[in-house]
């Protein structure tokens, strides 16, 4: 058995607005013979009154009018948004072409002169009841192709962060495994080696006790490497070996714990550790190259227990927002007298009343002017010159923190000049889909 379905027929709606009740019956009962649905208005006022209850597809609007003529009625119209679109024929007895000019300034796309002729009156409706199905389907497709582009770069950025947190995170663990090495048997060979130079330095010191009348040329060469200095500044050197050892030891265990490079999927993550790590990965930036600044770190750590999560991802996240503090902090010093201010990044973390994870990164920087406020977290938009940057470090974590994490980034214009970012996160989240989003590296 067939299934006949029968196609809906959308019936035009036409307003008509003239104070000649002949005149609107004339052409009311005509129209409705051609299956429009026709309303009436019979002065500016009523038709305004019934545009705004309900919007007609077309106007027929006759110009000369009591109380308001067509002109202003069709002004009225335009200057709404909501009924800018709505197509107006002027009706009109006048054929001068000052009149017609008046109208189309007015926004009237069409002029009709009376007396009418009905098959003209007929095609002009028809005509721009088409022309107005063709805009709006324009329109409409114009939004979806809008639509479909903000999709594709979104996927775009969505690819490109993802190809290079999998390089950092492979380069990472290459590093660490090259470096850690070679560091362990510096290491393992420091302690022996001090052992070894501090024997030395007693034998030497008991040859000179047992024969203090060295020969002449043992004296001279004495002298000559001036063997008091060798010995405090060769300790001091076994001392600034231990101490550079275990800085690059720290760096690797920060980048370890920031990449998590032999863990991956979701883990209990100790944001303090993090956060700490991070600083210790960006220590350097915190000191200006030749020396003349550095930007204090100002902690507030409440104790927060573990959360769930993935660290290699937030700290991904953490590390964008950071460094644009930095840059926002550099670039306020170079536009300011060194001596007048002191370049503060504040780091808070805490818990809300929501059972929510919050961190708070604030900075006394430069900020964000207020028109590019609301797109600092749009794929590809960036406010620093040509070439240094491609708009994709904001709007990553706001992907990481948002969409991964089911959490929320926020960005406030501190009121003493700088900027805030504020990241919260549930502690209690559901990860159902989270092996399938796109960030995923296992």
């Amino acid at each position: 058995m067939k299934t006949y379905i029968k196609e809906e027929i959308v019936v035009a709606d036409i307003l008509i607005v003239d104070d000649k009740l002949e005149n609107i019956r004339f052409l009311s009962d005509f129209l409705s013979q051609h299956n429009y649905q026709v309303r009436k208005a019979i002065h500016g006022k009523a038709a305004l009154t019934s545009v705004k209850t309900l919007p007609p597809d077309l106007i027929l609007l006759d110009i000369n009018m009591p109380i308001m003529s067509g002109y202003e009625v069709c002004q009225h119209l335009k200057n709404d948004p909501e009924t800018a679109e709505i197509p107006v024929i002027f009706l009109s007895a006048g054929n001068e072409v000052n009149d017609k000019v008046l109208a189309f300034e007015a926004g009237g796309i069409d002029y009709i002169t009376k007396p009418f002729h009905l098959e003209e009156i007929l095609v002009r409706v028809e005509t721009q009841l088409k022309v107005q199905k063709l805009q709006k389907k324009l329109r409409d497709r114009n939004q979806e192709i809008e639509r479909m582009m903000l999709e594709l770069q979104k996927t775009e950025a969505t690819l490109v962060q993802k190809e290079k947190l999998v390089s950092a995170c492979q380069i990472t663990a290459g590093i660490s495994h090259e470096i850690n090495n070679p560091l362990s048997f510096i290491m393992g060979n420091l302690k022996p080696a001090s052992e070894y130079s501090e024997n030395l330095i007693t034998l030497i010191e008991l040859y000179q006790q047992a024969f203090p009348d060295a020969t002449p040329e043992i004296q001279n060469f004495v002298k000559y490497i001036e063997l008091d200095f060798l010995i405090t500044d060769f300790r001091q050197v076994i001392h600034s070996l231990h101490t550079g050892s275990e800085r690059i030891l720290s760096v690797i265990n920060a980048m370890h714990i920031f990449s998590r490079v032999d863990e991956s999927g979701i883990k209990p993550i100790d944001i303090q550790e993090n956060i700490e790590s991070l600083l210790t990965i960006l220590g350097y930036k915190l000191l200006s190259k030749d020396g003349s600044f550095k930007i204090c770190i100002i902690k507030n750590y409440e104790s927060i227990s573990k959360f769930i999560g993935q660290a290699n991802l937030l700290n991904q996240a953490l590390l964008n927002i950071f460094q644009n503090a930095i840059q926002a902090v550099e670039l306020k010093i170079n536009s300011v007298p060194k001596n007048s201010f002191k370049p503060t990044i504040w780091l808070t973390t805490s818990t809300t009343n929501q059972e929510q994870i919050r961190i708070s990164i604030k900075d006394n920087g430069a900020g964000i002017s207020p028109e590019h406020q609301s797109r600092i977290f749009e794929p590809f938009f960036t406010t620093k010159p040509l070439g240094t940057g491609i708009g994709l470090g904001l709007f990553t974590s706001y992907q990481i923190i948002t969409e991964f994490h089911q959490g929320s980034l926020t960005y406030h214009s501190c009121p003493e000049g700088g900027s805030e970012f504020v990241i919260e996160i549930p502690v209690n989240q559901s990860y159902t889909k989270s092996y399938s989003h796109p960030y995923h590296l296992s």
